[in-house]
C-alpha cells in the first residue's frame, strides 16, 4: 500500500525483472486504489498482477506454474496485443469490459470449455454477428496463450455461433430518388460528404479522412489510404480497403467547385471544422445533419453512414455490374475469395460500373437535380 501526495491510497506491486544483460531491475506498477481492491489479497488476485506474474513465469520459470486465469490472459492481451487502430481497440475493449471479463475473468484457462462458452453466447441478447465478434476475440486471446505456452489447445476453435452472418434487421437501402431528396435537405460541407458516400461507397471514416492530395484530377482517381474515427487519424479498416478507386468526371467537377469554397487547412482536409482545422466527427454529422435531412425528406427508416454504402452496393446491382467488379469497388476484406472465382476485375470495368452509378446520381430524370451537379471535367 502506498499513499500519494494527494492522500489517495493505492496498491503498488513491486517485483524484480531480469534485464537483457543478465542483471536485475526493480519494477513497481500501480494496481489500483483501495476502493477497487479493499485488501492485499484482492490486489494480488487482480488481472494486472496476474498478467505480470504470467509473463515473468513464462520468461523465467522457477518451478511448476499454476494455471492462469482468463482474467490474467485478458490483462496481458490488453497490455501487449491490442490492435493499434483506435476504432478496433474501442470495439474490442467494449466487448471485453461488457461481456468477456465479467463472465470469465475468474475462470482458469484450462477450465474454459467449448460447450460452456457456446451456451453462454447463446444466452446473450445480442445479434449473431456481435456474438461472432466476441467468439473471435476470445479465440484470438487463446491463440496468444498458446504462443506464450500457457495452454496446448484453443477451446474456442470448437465454439459455434449459429447464424453468425445473419442480420437481425434488414439494412436500410435508399433509392436514387430518396438519396436526392435527402441531399436537397442538407447543407455544405455535409452535402459533399454525403454525395461522395453515394457516388463512391466509401466508409464514413474514409470520407472524413480525405485530403486533396488523395485526388488525381488528371487521371480521375482517388487514393483511399486513411480513416478518421472519433477524431483520430488512422489506417483504413483492412489491407484491402487501401486502394485507388475511379473518380467520374462529373463528380470530379463537383469536388473542384467545392474546393474553391471549402475551409482551407495546412494539411489539406476536405472536411475540416473551421473552429479547429481538424476533421469533423462522423457521429455528430450523422446525428445532427444526416438523420435530420432524412426526416425532412420523409424517409422513415433510420438512415446513417452505412446506409449510403449499402445503397451504393445496391445501385451497382441495378446497373448490372459484375460481382468481381462490385467486390473491387466495395474493397471488401474477403475480395480474394471472389477473385479466385471471377478473376481480378479490369480497371475499365470498375470505372464503367462506377460511372453508371454516378450518372444515376448526378444526372437523374428528376426535378430534384442540383445545378451544382452539372459541372464536369475533361
Amino acid at each position: 500500500m502506498k499513499t500519494r501526495g494527494n492522500g489517495l491510497r493505492v496498491w503498488e506491486f513491486r517485483y524484480n525483472e531480469q534485464t537483457s544483460i543478465g542483471g536485475h531491475a526493480s519494477r513497481a506498477v500501480t494496481i489500483g486504489t483501495l476502493k477497487h481492491y479493499p485488501s492485499e489479497a484482492a490486489a494480488r488476485k487482480s488481472p494486472e498482477v496476474q498478467a505480470i506474474v504470467m509473463r515473468i513465469n513464462a520468461e523465467h520459470p522457477l518451478g511448476p506454474v499454476t494455471a492462469s486465469t482468463f482474467g490474467a490472459l485478458i490483462a496481458r492481451y490488453e497490455q501487449e496485443e491490442m490492435p493499434e487502430r483506435h476504432s478496433t481497440r474501442v470495439s474490442y475493449q467494449s466487448n471485453i469490459d461488457t461481456h468477456i471479463r465479467p463472465r470469465w475473468s475468474e475462470t482458469a484457462l484450462d477450465r474454459v470449455k467449448p460447450m460452456a462458452v457456446e451456451d453462454w453466447l447463446k444466452g446473450l441478447g445480442l445479434a449473431p454477428k456481435t456474438k461472432s465478434h466476441i467468439r473471435t476475440l476470445m479465440s484470438t486471446m487463446f491463440r496468444c496463450a498458446q504462443r506464450w505456452e500457457l495452454i496446448a489447445r484453443n477451446p474456442i476453435e470448437l465454439v459455434r455461433v449459429q447464424d453468425a452472418t445473419k442480420r437481425l434487421t434488414r439494412p436500410c437501402i435508399l433509392t436514387v430518388e430518396e438519396f436526392l431528396q435527402l441531399l436537397a435537405h442538407i447543407c455544405e460541407p455535409y452535402y459533399t460528404m454525403v454525395l461522395i458516400a453515394g457516388c463512391l461507397g466509401l466508409r464514413a471514416g474514409e470520407i472524413i479522412g480525405l485530403q486533396w492530395d488523395d485526388f488525381d484530377f488528371d487521371g480521375f482517381t482517388v487514393l483511399v489510404q486513411r480513416s478518421v474515427v472519433h477524431g483520430r487519424v488512422g489506417d483504413v479498416k483492412t489491407e484491402y480497403s487501401r486502394d485507388v478507386v475511379p473518380l467520374d468526371s462529373g463528380l470530379a467537377g463537383v469536388l473542384l467547385a467545392y474546393r474553391d469554397r471549402c475551409h482551407p487547412t495546412a494539411e489539406g482536409w476536405l472536411f475540416a471544422n473551421p473552429a479547429t482545422d481538424r476533421p469533423y466527427h462522423q457521429e455528430e454529422v450523422q446525428k445532427k445533419h444526416i438523420r435530420k435531412a432524412a426526416a425532412a425528406a420523409g424517409i422513415t427508416d433510420v438512415v446513417g453512414w452505412k446506409t449510403f454504402r449499402h445503397s451504393y452496393r445496391s445501385w451497382l446491382d441495378e446497373v448490372k455490374a459484375p460481382v468481381g467488379v462490385q467486390r473491387e469497388l466495395m474493397r471488401h476484406a474477403n475480395i480474394q475469395t471472389t477473385m479466385n472465382i471471377y478473376g481480378r476485375a479490369m480497371s475499365d470495368g470498375k470505372r464503367q460500373a462506377n460511372k453508371n452509378v454516378v450518372q444515376m446520381v448526378l444526372k437523374p430524370d428528376s426535378k430534384s437535380e442540383n445545378p451544382m451537379m452539372a459541372v464536369t471535367v475533361g
